[in-house]
């Protein structure tokens, strides 16, 4: 019985997870340039955690008031170099989002 009840609850929590992505790429889009939007779609098939990673930056980072302009391109690129680097720097806030 333990099996039916987890197996009827995983679907559940994979569907909840895919709509909570998608809720922030919603808020993060509205804040990114088409170039960057674009970036990210490429980066969502090659690199889907980093692309996920991304967005709850960006899209935490607007629900706080922090961007001021969407985000280029070039800003998009220096977030994922940050990603990349295991530790987001909190000055890129400072640079791109005021």
């Amino acid at each position: 019985m333990k099996e039916s009840v987890t197996e009827s609850t995983e679907p559940d929590n994979i569907n909840k997870l895919i709509q909570q992505v998608a809720l922030l790429e919603g808020i993060a889009k509205k804040n990114m340039t088409k170039e960057a939007i674009a970036r990210h779609g490429n980066l969502k098939i090659a690199h889907p955690e980093t692309a996920i990673q991304a967005v709850a930056m960006i899209a935490q980072a607007a629900q706080l008031g922090q961007i001021s302009k969407p985000i280029c391109d070039e800003e998009f690129k220096a977030l994922l170099i940050e990603i990349q680097k295991g530790k987001p720097n909190l000055n890129f806030k400072n640079k791109i989002l005021k």
